[in-house]
C-alpha cells in the first residue's frame, strides 16, 4: 500500500489535470477534507481480511463450488493462454504487476481526487468501489469459484509459486476461492466506468486512458497466472455497472449526511448543543417510524432487503460455528474413535474419567464409564463396537452399546503402544513390549506367528486388518504387515523440501538435519500414507500414495504438523500455520485443524481463530477435536454434513413466511404506484 502511493505521488505531474499545479498543502489537508473517503476503502481492506475467514470455514463446512459448473462452460480456454505466452521472465513481472497494480488502483483513485479537491469524482470513485465489494460478497461466501491452477491439471498457479515469500503471502490472504467475480476488474473497470460517465469536463482523460489500459493487462495478468477464469472477467465487469449505477443512485443521501465538510458541524453540535441534536435525532426517528407505519413500495423494499439479510446471517453464522462442545467432560485430554462412538479421557479434579459418546444420537449425550484403576498411564482404543481400556496389570473390554460393565478382562502387563485391530472379520489387540509387537485376540490367545516378529518398533498404528510400524533402525520406512498373511511392504518417505524453503528455516535459527530425520505419527488407509516427518526444524507432512508409489509434502514444509488422522477419505491434522519466530504475531501462536478431500485433493480451514486446537480425529460423520481458549479446554464435535440447529431452523422459518408477505405487498404496491402515475 505504501509503495502504491509513493508510486501515486511520483506519477501525480502525469495525471494532473491540465491546469493544476502541485503544491505541498493539499498533501496534509486532504486527509482533513476526505477522511469519510479514506476510511472507507481502508474499511473495505479490512472487511476483506474478515471476509475471507468467513469463506475458509464456510467452504470447510459446506464445501459449496460451483467451480465445475464454471470449467464446464468454459473448458481450457486459460490454460491455452498460459501454455501459449508462458515465459519466466513475463511470469516474473506480471506477478509483481499483479500485486502492486491493483493497490495502485484502489488507493490512487481516491488519493487523485482527493489531493485536487474534485469531490464529484471523489464522492462517486469511493462509493463504486464500496458497491463493488458490497455485490461481490454473496458470490464470494455462497459461490465459490477456485483459481484455474488449483482446478485444471495441467494449469499452474504461477503468482501462487514464483517464491516461498510470495507463496505465504498469498495463502495468508486469499482462500483461492473468491474468483467469481473478479475485483482484480470490478474495482478498476469501475472506476474506468466512473471517469467515463462523470469527468465531464475530460480533465482526467490521460488517467482514464492508464486505467483502462491497465484493465486489460490485469484481465491478460490473472488469466495468464492461473488465477481467474474468462466468466470471473465477465463478472466483474457486470458487478462494477452495477456499483456505478448504484454509487450514482445514492451518492447523494450518502454524502447528505457524511459529507466532511458538514461532519465537522454535526460534531460540534453534538458537543456544544446536545439538546438541539437529540431534537434532530428525535425528529428524524419520529419521521422514520411513520413512513414505515404506512409504508409505500420503497419502505417495504426495504423491509424485504432487511429480511433477506438477516436470514442469510443466520444461515451463515449458524454453517461457520458447526462444531459443537461435547458435555460431561471437565479437562479433556486425549481421545479414540470409531464408526459413530467416541471416547474422551477427561483428567478432572476428583479423578481421571472415560466420557463415552454415541455421536449418531441427538445431543451427544455422554456416557461415564466405570474402569477399574484408570490413571493417566492407562491405554484405550477403539474398533467397530469395541473398546479396551486397560490399568496397570488387566486389560478390560467393552461393548460400546452396552458399557456398563466389562465384557471380559485380560492379564496384561506393562507395554507401550495399544490399538484394535481385525484379523479374519474378528477383532484383535495389537500392542508393544519393549519395543515387540504382540498380536491376541478378545480371550487373551496370542495370534503372532513365531517366526515372523517384529521388534525395535518405536511407533505404529493400524487401519482394518493391516498394521504399519516404524523401528528405530530405519526412523524412515515404513513397514506394513497384514494380520493373518506372511510378508511385509516397506515405504521409504522422503520429507526434502525445496532448498528456499529450508533456506528459510536456516535464517530462522531452525536449520534443518535431514541426515536424522525421524517419522513421527502415521496415518493409513488401503490408498494413501500419511506421516509427520520430523526434520529437527520442525515436523513436515508426507503423503504417499500406495498404489503410484508418489510422494509429495501434503502442508507447508516450513510449518509444524502434528496430529494426523486418515479415514473414508479425508486427512486431517494440526498445524501451526504462517508462525515466523523473527517476526511473532500472536494470531499464528495457536494450532489450527486442517483437512483434505483426498478425492478431490482440496485442502479445508476447519478452524481459523485465536483459539488452540489439536487432535483431529476422522470418522465417517463428524470430526472431533480438541480446543482450549488458555483457561477452558472442550472436547468439539464437528457433523460433515451441514445442519442448521433448531433455533435457526425457527428464525428462518419466521424469515421465509415473513418475506413471503412482504415481497407479494411490495410487488402489490408497485403496480398500483405505477397505475396511479399514469393517471392524469
Amino acid at each position: 500500500m505504501i509503495s502504491a502511493l509513493a508510486l501515486g505521488v511520483l506519477l501525480l505531474p502525469v495525471f494532473k489535470p491540465p491546469w493544476a499545479k502541485l503544491s505541498l498543502p493539499p498533501f496534509v489537508d486532504f486527509f482533513r477534507r476526505y477522511w469519510v473517503h479514506i476510511l472507507i476503502v481502508f474499511a473495505i481492506y479490512n472487511a476483506k481480511d474478515v471476509l475471507d475467514q468467513v469463506d475458509r470455514l464456510l467452504m470447510a463446512s459446506t464445501g459449496l463450488d460451483m467451480t465445475p459448473y464454471i470449467w464446464a462452460v468454459e473448458g481450457n480456454l486459460v490454460l491455452w493462454v498460459q501454455q501459449t505466452f508462458q515465459a519466466d521472465w513475463l511470469t516474473t513481472a506480471l506477478t509483481h504487476f499483479y500485486v502492486a497494480g491493483f493497490m495502485f488502483v484502489c488507493y490512487v483513485s481516491i488519493f487523485y481526487f482527493a489531493y485536487f479537491d474534485d469531490r464529484w469524482l471523489a464522492d462517486r470513485v469511493t462509493l463504486s468501489i464500496a458497491w463493488v465489494y458490497i455485490l461481490a460478497v454473496p458470490f464470494y461466501l455462497f459461490f465459490n469459484v477456485r483459481v484455474t491452477g488449483d482446478t485444471i491439471p495441467e494449469m499452474e498457479t504461477l503468482a501462487y509459486t514464483l517464491t516461498p515469500e510470495i507463496a505465504d503471502w498469498f495463502r495468508r490472504i486469499d482462500p483461492f476461492t473468491n474468483g467469481m467475480p473478479s475485483l482484480h476488474i470490478g474495482i478498476p473497470f469501475a472506476v474506468w466506468l466512473c471517469l467515463t460517465r462523470f469527468d465531464d469536463d475530460r480533465r482526467w482523460n490521460r488517467y482514464r486512458y492508464t486505467v483502462f489500459a491497465y484493465t486489460l493487462l490485469t484481465a491478460f495478468t490473472i488469466i495468464y497466472l492461473g488465477i481467474h477464469w474468462f466468466l470471473d472477467i465477465i463478472g466483474g465487469m457486470l458487478i462494477a455497472g452495477a456499483a456505478v449505477s448504484l454509487a450514482d443512485r445514492t451518492s447523494n443521501t450518502w454524502w447528505k449526511f457524511f459529507d466532511e465538510r458538514t461532519m465537522n458541524a454535526r460534531v460540534v453540535t453534538v458537543l456544544t448543543r446536545p439538546g438541539q441534536a437529540w431534537s434532530w435525532i428525535s425528529s428524524r426517528l419520529a419521521s422514520t417510524f411513520k413512513r414505515y407505519r404506512s409504508p409505500s413500495s420503497r419502505e417495504t423494499g426495504h423491509i424485504a432487503l432487511a429480511i433477506f439479510i438477516v436470514v442469510a446471517a443466520v444461515i451463515t453464522w449458524d454453517l461457520t460455528h458447526r462444531s459443537l462442545p461435547a458435555g460431561g467432560v471437565e479437562a479433556p485430554d486425549a481421545a479414540a474413535a470409531a464408526g459413530d462412538w467416541t471416547v474422551a479421557r477427561d483428567n478432572r479434579e476428583g479423578g481421571v474419567g472415560l466420557v463415552l459418546y454415541d455421536l449418531s444420537s441427538d445431543g451427544f449425550e455422554p456416557f461415564e464409564m466405570v474402569v477399574p484403576g484408570l490413571d493417566l498411564n492407562s491405554t484405550w482404543a477403539m474398533q467397530n463396537e469395541r473398546l479396551v481400556v486397560s490399568n496397570a496389570s488387566t486389560l478390560f473390554v467393552y461393548d460400546v452399546l452396552q458399557p456398563e460393565t466389562a465384557m471380559g478382562s485380560i492379564p496384561l502387563g506393562q507395554h507401550q503402544h495399544l490399538l484394535l485391530c481385525e484379523r479374519a472379520s474378528q477383532t484383535v489387540v495389537a500392542y508393544t513390549v519393549d519395543g515387540r509387537l504382540h498380536v491376541m485376540d478378545l480371550q487373551g490367545n496370542s495370534l503372532v506367528d513365531p517366526d515372523a516378529e517384529h521388534t525395535g518398533i518405536r511407533t505404529m498404528t493400524c487401519a482394518g486388518s493391516e498394521i504399519a510400524y516404524v523401528t528405530d533402525d530405519a526412523p524412515m520406512e515404513v513397514n506394513v504387515i497384514q494380520l493373518g498373511v506372511r510378508g511385509q511392504v516397506g515405504y521409504i518417505i522422503n520429507a526434502s523440501a525445496p532448498a528456499q524453503e529450508d533456506e528459510i528455516l536456516s535464517s530462522w535459527g531452525t536449520p534443518v538435519d535431514m541426515g536424522n530425520a525421524t517419522i513421527e505419527n502415521m496415518s493409513f488407509d488401503r490408498e494413501y500414507l500419511a506421516v509427520t516427518v520430523n526434520v529437527s526444524a520442525t515436523d513436515r507432512l508426507v503423503l504417499y500414495n500406495r498404489s503410484t508409489a508418489e510422494q509429495w509434502l501434503a502442508s507447508n514444509p516450513k510449518y509444524h504438523v502434528s496430529d494426523l488422522s486418515l479415514d473414508h477419505g479425508i486427512l486431517a491434522w494440526s498445524v501451526r500455520d504462517h508462525y515466523n519466530p523473527l517476526v511473532p504475531q500472536s494470531k499464528y501462536f495457536d494450532r489450527e485443524i486442517y483437512f483434505t478431500d483426498l478425492a478431490t485433493n482440496t485442502s479445508h480451514v476447519l478452524t481459523s481463530d485465536t483459539n488452540d486446537q489439536w487432535g483431529p480425529q476422522v470418522l465417517e460423520h463428524h470430526l472431533i477435536y480438541f480446543q482450549s481458549d488458555g483457561d477452558v479446554v472442550q472436547f468439539k464435535i464437528h457433523a460433515w454434513e451441514p445442519e442448521l440447529r433448531l433455533y435457526s431452523s425457527i428464525v428462518l422459518q419466521i424469515g421465509v413466511l415473513a418475506a413471503f408477505v412482504v415481497v407479494a405487498w411490495n410487488m402489490w404496491q408497485r403496480q398500483s404506484e405505477r397505475r396511479l402515475s399514469r393517471q392524469p
